[in-house]
């Protein structure tokens, strides 16, 4: 019943005189709990209304609550008039999040007097706690979407970072995060209840650069985090001062010049304070070769390359019939066709009397590559390189070169012919290089009796010298020995002595001259290298320098951004068109200095390769006529015939890709290269040349303006240098075969084979077949064109009425008239040329022999003869004064000789068809170099 709805029915009752005398009674305060989104507040106590008037009805009874409360969301509503019960609800929902708890006031009011309610009372205020209980409705979340850390290698931390989560539910327990954990699986981190990551073991930047892990949280209803974060923690490396940035393989391709070996490399100093930088750059090319990736063609071609005089000796040169006495020797194979010799301490070799230098004059070089090492237990004996001893009889050593305790010492003894005098005998060089086990370049230069020794290019002057008296003259011959010495006298069996240990290659002795220092660098000069890119573009407090061989490389400065700038141009090269393919070592040592200390920071040592990929091989070809057929009267000219006319030399690559262009066989992924070559050799196959009738010659003329040599024998001859290809066929083709006894002769051959890098790469055996006329066998030619004879020559055989069984009808015999017509014309235009051609021999030596080079066989003569055994036979008789001139030109079956040294462009302006006149001086000239059947 509302209160206000009592008041009328109090006052009847006041009226009639029933009095309410006494106040509702409820507890001074109220403690109640209410889940938040539901209604019923627990109290304690419990609501109940107490009043004294009871049993009355009305006065003694309870008919409402009331709050009293600013936006109290709650009401009280009375459950039992009589015991006064009542319940505390919410009357609208209630929100922890919003409102933890309330406070507010509470009275009971009775009933009044009557039933119309009127002269209620009310009770005393009562306070009201109500506190609203929390639901774990909401999950954690995390305050950053992404965590970062970073940590430095090796190192435990008992804190990298601290993540954070948090709770919208307003309990204690629903709102406060009481576990986190790592879901990612295999990491070597841990989390605390607090959020706190650490590792559990030492981290490795260079296992591993950096952790991504996700991390979840808990509240304390263990309601999880919806969405999990990511934490990125990055793995520093210890600042250890060093080079940093650097690739510890580097691959260099043949051909393509200067690499840069560093381009993003910088030296970390880890902050200090610097005032100077020293760092050095060594190439280790050891086993490479002899020390490094030089040019490996044969010793006398190298001479003659880096201009060194002629005339020297090479004492260790490659097997071969003529040079047969170094077959026995050990060679190091696997070395880029370069040739050395290793001697163990049991072998020697006799050099032939006819190849020693007889008189080596005041004025002598010496020289040779050495490869040598210490030998246990060796130490007193000697080690000789080079000796020229008694052969018999005697034991004394006219000079000679050995290594005795890792000293080289050079011995010359001169004969008393020479000089009567105690003079310089002895010259000792103690040097490190001796006993390294490494090659070194030695030369001896004597002017007696001066003596001066180069090492890789650098001089040396003897230690030590000591004087000796002359040789006494005698007349026993001397041996000149390699890797020993000849004992020949004073012991029952001759024998060797004083064996070498270690490698030689290159040894030679040039008697009468002295070898320059230009020359020596030439001759050992390294082909690869280390380099500085841009030297304009270094800063001016950088410094640096090479050694000789360029090889070590030193740079210094006192700016770490300058040094570093300086490194990054630091460039390998290497120019030989073929180099050597392999590893290059490279090692970087670094000094660095502080202000007043003289080493402030240790820099570790670094270490790298150079890959030198293998070159694409190249494959010579030699091209031209195989058959050469020339007139008798022609190999017994003066100057006899040119073999290789028509001689081509070309070489080509494989590429892997097709690079646009093709060689002239318009092959894709061929490619023509252009390069030196350093020998070609003509061979003589079957019988050797006949000295009294035959020779092969070539003009030294040729030779002229050209890096190039020839030597000739009865076996061939031998044109080498290092020179282009051009000059190798410029010279070949004025190589001139003679032989003034043609008629003996049956066929001849030879074979000429080319190389690039003494031997490492070679061409294909190309064979020529020098033939007279009636020796030809049928063969194509290079560049011949066909030479259509006059159709009558075609006509089938014919033969007498003697020997047929009927005679030949009239037409018949009018081909054959015409025919037998034809070939006498011929053959009287050939005997007329043949008796031209000898009236003006000596007019074709004097012009042949002014101009050797040119062109000498300029016109050509085509002869097609009938193929008709029987109508030679019948031409003999009418002609037998023609067959005395005739009996170099022999015409069997059908035969056409055509000018082949005539360029093309002639051949096509003339043609090839009949009979070609042509004058040159005012002479008729015929050639006879191709012919085709």
């Amino acid at each position: 019943m509302c209160i206000n709805n009592l008041e009328p029915w109090i006052l009847k009752l006041s009226v009639s005189g029933k009095v309410n005398k006494h106040k509702p009674w409820i507890e001074t305060s109220y403690h109640g709990v209410i889940t938040e989104n539901m209604d019923t507040v627990l109290l304690d106590p419990p609501l109940v209304a107490l009043d004294k008037d009871s049993p009355l009805p009305f006065a003694g009874e309870i008919c409402a609550f009331k709050v009293f409360g600013q936006d109290a969301p709650f009401e009280a509503v009375v459950l039992n008039r009589t015991s006064g019960e009542g319940v505390l609800r919410a009357s609208s929902p209630v929100d922890c999040e919003s409102q933890k708890e309330y406070t507010f006031i509470i009275q009971a009011y009775d009933c009044g007097a009557g039933p119309d309610g009127a002269d209620w009372k009310k009770s005393h205020k009562a306070v009201v706690h109500v506190q609203v209980d929390d639901v774990n409705e909401f999950s954690p979340v995390f305050r950053e979407s992404l965590y970062k850390a970073s940590v430095t290698e090796g190192k435990i931390y008992d804190s990298i970072l601290q993540v954070e989560a948090w709770d919208q539910d307003c309990s204690p327990q629903y709102s406060q995060i009481c576990n986190y954990e790592i879901v990612t699986p295999g990491t070597p981190f841990a989390i605390d209840r607090n959020g706190n990551i650490r590792n559990t073991e030492r981290l490795s930047f260079d296992k591993q650069q950096s952790f991504r892990i996700m991390v979840s949280a808990f509240d304390c209803g263990q309601k999880r985090t919806e969405d999990d974060v990511m934490v990125h923690i990055e793995v520093k490396p210890v600042c250890k001062p060093g080079w940093q940035g650097w690739n510890k393989r580097v691959d260099y391709e043949p051909g393509t010049g200067s690499k840069q070996l560093f381009p993003k490399m910088h030296l970390e100093t880890c902050g200090g304070p610097l005032s100077g930088v020293k760092a050095m750059v060594e190439l280790q090319t050891n086993h490479i070769g002899k020390g490094c990736d030089r040019e490996t063609y044969s010793e006398k071609s190298l001479q003659k390359l880096c201009g060194a005089a002629s005339g020297s000796t090479d004492l260790l040169p490659a097997p071969s019939p003529s040079a047969n006495w170094t077959a026995s020797l050990l060679t190091d194979s696997g070395r880029e066709s370069d040739l050395i010799y290793r001697f163990d301490g049991h072998q020697g070799a006799n050099v032939p009397d006819h190849v020693v230098p007889q008189n080596l004059t005041d004025q002598f070089t010496i020289a040779t590559w050495m490869k040598h090492g210490p030998s246990p237990g060796l130490r007193a004996e000697k080690e000789t390189l080079l000796c020229s001893s008694d052969k018999t009889e005697m034991n004394r050593h006219h000079y000679s070169l050995y290594v005795h305790n890792c000293r080289l010492v050079f011995l010359l003894r001169r004969d008393f012919t020479q000089i009567d005098t105690f003079r310089p005998a002895e010259f000792h060089w103690k040097l490190d290089q001796i006993c390294d086990k490494e090659w070194h370049y030695y030369v001896i230069n004597v002017e007696f009796p001066a003596v001066t020794l180069f090492v890789d290019g650098v001089t040396y002057e003897p230690y030590l010298v000591t004087d000796d008296w002359p040789i006494h003259a005698s007349k026993i011959d001397t041996q000149l020995t390699v890797g020993a010495c000849w004992q020949g006298g004073e012991v029952e069996t001759p024998r060797y002595t004083q064996y070498f240990h270690g490698s030689l290659s290159g040894l030679t002795i040039r008697p009468g001259r002295i070898e320059t220092q230009k020359v020596i660098s030439c001759l050992q000069a390294c082909k690869e290298g280390l380099d500085i890119n841009s030297l304009e573009s270094l800063a001016k407090d950088i410094k640096f320098h090479f050694n000789p061989a360029q090889s070590v490389l030193v740079v210094e400065g006192e700016d770490v951004d300058s040094i570093n700038t300086a490194m990054t141009k630091v460039s390998y090269i290497n120019s030989r068109q073929f180099p050597t393919p392999g590893l290059r070592r490279l090692r970087i040592t670094t000094t660095v200095q502080c202000f007043g200390e003289d080493a402030c920071l240790s820099i570790p040592e670094n270490k790298a390769v150079v890959m030198v990929l293998p070159p694409s091989e190249p494959r010579i070809t030699i091209s031209g006529s195989n058959q050469l057929i020339r007139f008798a009267s022609d190999l017994r000219s003066p100057l006899g015939v040119a073999l290789f006319k028509d001689l081509r030399i070309t070489s080509t690559v494989m590429k892997g890709e097709s690079s646009g262009r093709c060689d002239s066989a318009r092959r894709p992924g061929v490619m023509e290269v252009m390069h030196n070559l350093d020998y070609c050799d003509v061979l003589v196959i079957g019988e050797e040349l006949n000295p009294d009738r035959e020779s092969l010659e070539i003009h030294h003329s040729a030779l002229l303006g050209k890096h190039l040599d020839a030597t000739n024998s009865t076996s061939g001859i031998s044109i080498y240098g290092v020179d282009s290809m051009a000059h190798y066929e410029q010279a070949l083709r004025q190589l001139r075969y003679r032989n003034w006894r043609p008629t003996s002769l049956n066929d001849r051959k030879f074979r000429l084979t080319c190389s690039e890098l003494n031997g490492r790469y070679t061409s294909n055996e190309f064979t020529l077949e020098v033939t007279l006329p009636h020796h030809a066998a049928p063969v194509e030619h290079v560049n011949h064109m066909a030479v259509q004879p006059p159709k009558c020559l075609y006509s089938p055989l014919v033969y007498s009425s003697s020997s047929l069984p009927g005679s030949a009808p009239p037409a018949a015999t009018a081909v054959i008239v015409v025919c037998i017509a034809a070939l006498v014309v011929i053959v009287v235009i050939g005997i007329y040329r043949i008796h031209a051609t000898h009236q003006e021999a000596s007019r074709d030596d004097e012009s042949e022999s002014k101009d050797p080079e040119a062109d000498w066989e300029s016109s050509a003569l085509n002869i097609t003869v009938n193929p008709m055994e029987g109508l030679g036979e019948a031409l003999k008789g009418e002609h037998e004064e023609e067959e005395e001139e005739e009996e170099d030109v022999q015409l069997v079956g059908a035969m056409t000789i055509a000018e082949s040294d005539v360029s093309d462009e002639e051949e096509e302006e003339k043609g090839t068809e009949g009979f070609d006149w042509r004058k040159q001086e005012g002479k008729p000239e015929w050639d006879s170099s191709s012919a085709t059947y």
